[in-house]
């Protein structure tokens, strides 16, 4: 599933703060039941336009990906959590909006890899086609 959110009027100062995007990327995965496999990377962007400044940030996790990007000036966030695991996603909303203190926000649930209906059907599929390929060698 692949939590998408847009977030509006929130705390300018946190969405600044790559220590605040820093710390949500390296315990949240946890608190959602997710294994983090690596440090988040985490940037500030001043770029030629003034208005796209700001903070971005990620982490790989054995699901997939977290990423933040917060534009201060516009006040506004994107944050994704996508994950071939499912999880509570109006908890994540909730919880998004209190990281930032947003007044409001926008979000969308895809849910991905639905040709396989559980994880063993999804391995036992993934391993017929990757044994299904043939290298050709000169």
């Amino acid at each position: 599933m692949h939590l998408i959110i847009d977030g509006y009027g929130g705390d300018i100062s946190k969405m600044w703060d790559m220590e605040t995007v820093r710390s949500f990327l390296t315990e949240y995965p946890d608190n959602l039941g997710m294994t983090r496999i690596t440090d988040p990377n985490v940037l500030e962007y001043n770029g030629p336009n003034h208005d796209d400044a700001g903070v971005s940030g990620f982490v790989i996790i054995a699901e997939s990906h977290i990423s933040i990007h917060t534009f201060p000036r516009r006040n506004y966030v994107n944050i994704d959590i996508f994950s071939c695991k499912a999880f509570d996603d109006s908890k994540a909303l909730e919880d998004a909006k209190r990281l930032f203190d947003l007044s409001d926000v926008k979000s969308l649930v895809l849910d991905r890899g639905l040709e396989w209906l559980d994880s063993d059907q999804g391995f036992n599929e993934t391993t017929s086609q990757r044994s299904a390929l043939v290298v050709e060698r000169s």
